[in-house]
Order: C-alpha cells, then structure tokens, then sequence
C-alpha cells in the first residue's frame, strides 16, 4: 500500500472511534488520525461537517473513499486487509452471519441501548427497530453462548466491534455483567492493541479537557 493510500481516521479519544482505531491496530493497517477536540466543539465545526454532516466519528478517508458509520468503517476495513483474518471470505459460510451480527450492532443494539439510557419509552413491538430490549439482548446472549467467540474459536472484526460495546456499556450499566458478556468483553480487551489505545486515548482525552478548560 503506498502512501496515498494510508487510511485518515478522523478520531476523538474515549468515543466509538476508539473501536476503529483498535481494529486498525489489531489489521496491522497503515493509518494516520485526524484528531477532533469533541470537548472543544471542533466535531460540530463547518470543517469537520463537510466530512460527516451528523458531526460523528468514526470516519475514514481512503483515496477517494470517505466512509461514515462505524459498522460500514468495520466491513470496509476488515475487507481491505483480508490477510489479516478478520473477515471471512465472501465463499465461506461464515460470511452471512458475519455481517447479520455486525450490522445487528447498528440496527438493533444500539437504539435499544439509547432508548433504555434516555428512559424512553421504547416503540410497540411491531414498530421497534429491536422488538424489545430483553428479545434484542437475548439473541445476544444466545449467540455468545457458543463461545469463545461470536463464530467459535476465530477472532473476527465483529468481536473487536462486540467486545469493546460490551466493555463500556456494562461500565455505565447499559448492559447487565452476565458471565458470558463479561467473559467475552475480557477476551477481546485484553488484547495488546487494546490495551494501547486505551493508555493512548486516556492520555489525549486528558490534553482534550486541558485544552478546552473542562
């Protein structure tokens, strides 16, 4: 990959954009960050809206590709660098589940997370995104149950995604610390590349407040 290619990761510390930027570690992907002070405001300046007009990160910048929403972020990428081993192939059997689960993550996980958090009222079944929180959380618990791993023995990018979810909604109590959650966010956090951007992110989150005078 040359050096027009490197990937911008438009990045802010302690946000879902940590989670891209560990699966650019954990693919061994050459990537440059384009840093954001969210405590600053900078997400919700004209700059930052010409990329992401939801004023959101993550977003990557490929070439010519400019890619939002951190599920779309996760697929693009893993795919990118299949020598990695992180995304099964568009052959293997694995690939249809792959992608339900991944996808589940935006579609279903999080606007139930959201509405419990806001304490809403969440929509009659029939209309819900999720059906209902416990259902959603449910086929969850099925899937992981299987263990390790989302599919069995085998790290894929969706567990990266998965795993650190795990981490930090059952943190603030979004989540409940089930054994099989709690089991599964470990294995995926203790990660070396993990554990990297995290020591990263809490020394640049802390520059962010410093610099914004929170």
């Amino acid at each position: 990959m040359t050096t027009a290619d490197r990937i911008t990761l438009y990045y802010s510390p302690q946000s879902r954009a940590t989670g891209a930027r560990v699966l650019l570690e954990e693919l061994g992907a050459p990537y440059d960050l384009h840093v954001l002070n969210m405590k600053a405001g900078e997400q919700r300046q004209a700059a930052y809206l010409a990329v992401n007009p939801l004023g959101k990160v993550p977003a990557i910048r490929h070439g010519d590709a400019l890619v939002t929403e951190q599920v779309a972020i996760f697929i693009y990428l893993a795919d990118l660098f299949p020598q990695a081993g992180l995304t099964p192939a568009p052959n293997d059997p694995r690939r249809g589940p792959y992608l339900r689960w991944i996808a589940y993550y935006g579609s279903s996980f999080e606007p139930a997370l959201i509405d419990k958090f806001m304490k809403r009222e969440p929509a009659p079944v029939s209309q819900s995104p999720y059906a209902d929180y416990d259902t959603m959380l449910g086929a969850l618990e099925a899937q992981l149950a299987k263990g390790p791993y989302l599919f069995g023995e085998e790290i894929t990018a969706a567990d990266i995604l998965w795993g650190i979810a795990f981490n930090w909604t059952m943190t603030f109590g979004l989540v409940p610390k089930k054994d099989v959650f709690a089991r599964y966010a470990e294995r995926v956090t203790a990660r070396p590349a993990y554990q990297r951007i995290t020591k990263a992110d809490v020394e640049m989150a802390a520059q962010h407040a410093a610099a914004a005078g929170v």
